[in-house]
């Protein structure tokens, strides 16, 4: 079994990016969903391709955002755990 290792140089009051990436990908989404049908509308037929293969990844990420979000959070040592010291360089054995 490992244990976590904590440096004691993490920031106290970190935050995960998962909300604000949620939020970029919903804007992303909608974006990429206008130009999807604002350039099958206009007969581009390229561009509207390439926005639809956008709003797929789009959608994965967002996906893939929401699942994580709704695991939950994950334990993260609190300030009442010391950090560790880092380990010491090994002396190599003397030669014989």
């Amino acid at each position: 079994m490992t244990s976590m290792m904590r440096t004691g140089s993490e920031p106290v009051t970190a935050r995960s990016p998962l909300r604000m990436r949620f939020w970029f990908s919903v804007w992303g989404l909608a974006w990429a969903v206008f130009g999807t049908v604002a350039f099958a509308l206009a007969g581009r037929t390229g561009w509207a391709a390439v926005c639809g293969a956008l709003l797929v990844v789009v959608a994965a990420d967002l996906a893939w955002v929401v699942h994580r979000m709704r695991q939950g959070p994950h334990y993260q040592p609190g300030r009442g755990v010391p950090p560790y010291e880092p380990p010491h360089a090994r002396q190599p054995p003397d030669a014989r």
